[in-house]
């Protein structure tokens, strides 16, 4: 049998999707994921209308911004004036999981589990066989999610999908032994009965107006039996992302260990290079992965369809000319001494140079997190106006390049927490992209 390891899994395990799909997020930001399955429609805000990807309803959210302060807490307060104040739990969700298997709080069943979260050290301490379980480092939230589904997924009430974002780098981290921590991430899934589909979309091969590589992980239950090579250019990422099919000799096939320890202990321990590609499934512990080509052929959008007019942007995001030295110095290619400050070493420092300005008949660089503020970077994006003058992007154009919508993140942040939110967040269209593939199997 294929997954869920009992026998009363083919009850359940084909669920009509016709009802309402109920949805977690965790690690919820400013709602990205929500807004890519479940639309926004607020009399009050017309201009921020988006559609709904489906029949998506999201009943319970978590975010935390540590450390724990209220001042951190700026994404919160953005998705409780979106989405009301009662839509999010704002607490460590450590914590909160904590709570719940005490009874003191309160968690609604629901069919999909969403949420991007940091790549980070999965490696386990304790193999299944030990009591009490897999044992994960703490602090790392892939143990949180497997946590919060092992808690709310069961054979009454299962979690139907995974829908998961996380930096392309996943897939060969760490530097030491790479792919482990995919594989740990993969063997849990597989632990927990899901069948896996992962692609890292570039959202500019895909029309969408900024080049931002991510690994989204969609595991489900579902009782077909596949054929793991076909799979990966016809299953559902692939439908919400077309590729072309790989030729057999491009695919390579990997076994998952069925314990997470075995994982951290042995997978690709002597391997220079992560067998995992930037597409791939896996079911039962084999997967199937191979590099991708991306086959679209829809409108494509670029930076300059996102500007705000000039007489939008406040005069703090134009750069004084004084300070233009500084920022074509940043963004300039580099080969110079520099000198170790703590151990006075002189070393060799080089570095290539950067488009300044940005171009605006393409799509913009990946918004980094210290996106705002006046200081010259060399990563901020800068563009060059009609009238000759050099800016940096506002807030309002950060939204709109991940797909929100314009003053989405207008809810009382400063320029750099407005950033910092875009930074983190996703682009909006990929969800609702998935999401519509799992709406149409309705």
């Amino acid at each position: 049998m294929i997954g869920w390891h009992s026998d009363t899994v083919s009850e359940w395990r084909n669920v009509s999707s016709q009802k309402t799909i109920k949805v977690a997020e965790l690690f919820a930001g400013v709602g990205g994921f929500r807004l890519g399955l479940e639309g926004y429609h607020n009399p009050d805000e017309p201009n921020m209308e988006l559609p709904a990807a489906g029949p998506f309803k999201t009943v319970w959210a978590n975010q935390w911004e540590p450390p724990g302060t209220e001042a951190k807490q700026f994404a919160a307060r953005c998705y409780r004036a979106r989405f009301g104040e009662k839509s999010v739990v704002n607490e460590d969700i450590h914590e909160v999981l904590d709570k719940y298997e005490r009874g003191e709080a309160e968690i609604p069943d629901v069919d999909m589990v969403v949420g991007g979260f940091p790549c980070q050290d999965y490696s386990v301490a304790k193999p299944l066989s030990q009591a009490g379980g897999i044992e994960g480092k703490k602090g790392v939230l892939w143990w949180d999610i497997y946590r919060f589904l092992k808690l709310k997924s069961t054979p009454e009430s299962p979690v139907r999908y995974v829908l998961l974002e996380n930096v392309d780098r996943l897939l060969k981290s760490p530097a030491s032994q790479r792919g482990r921590d995919f594989a740990i991430i993969l063997s849990c899934l597989n632990d927990l009965g899901y069948s896996v589909e992962w692609r890292v979309v570039n959202s500019a091969a895909y029309g969408f107006p900024q080049r931002r590589k991510r690994t989204y992980i969609l595991a489900y239950l579902t009782g077909e039996e596949w054929d793991l090579d076909a799979r990966i250019s016809q299953g559902l990422m692939a439908q919400a992302f077309p590729i072309d099919a790989p030729e057999a000799k491009m695919i390579q096939h990997v076994k998952i260990p069925a314990d997470p320890y075995i994982a951290t202990r042995d997978f690709n321990k002597d391997g220079k290079v992560s067998p995992f590609m930037d597409a791939g499934v896996m079911q039962d512990g084999h997967v199937a992965t191979f590099k991708v080509a991306e086959a679209y052929e829809g409108a494509r959008r670029v930076l300059g369809d996102v500007l705000v007019d000039e007489s939008d942007v406040p005069d703090e995001f134009f750069i004084e000319p004084s300070q233009l030295p500084k920022w074509e110095y940043l963004k300039g290619s580099k080969s110079e001494d520099r000198v170790n400050k703590k151990t006075g070493f002189t070393y060799k420092y080089s570095e290539g140079s950067m488009a300044f300005p940005d171009a605006l008949d393409r799509p913009s660089r990946t918004i980094l997190t210290g996106e705002g503020g006046r200081g010259a970077s060399r990563f901020k994006h800068v563009i060059k106006t009609e009238d000759g003058r050099y800016r940096r992007l506002v807030p309002d154009e950060l939204d709109q390049l991940q797909g929100f919508p314009r003053g989405w993140t207008n809810t009382g942040m400063t320029d750099g927490q407005r950033a910092f939110c875009m930074g983190n967040a996703l682009v909006v269209g990929v969800p609702h992209a998935i999401g519509k593939v799992l709406a149409s199997l309705a």
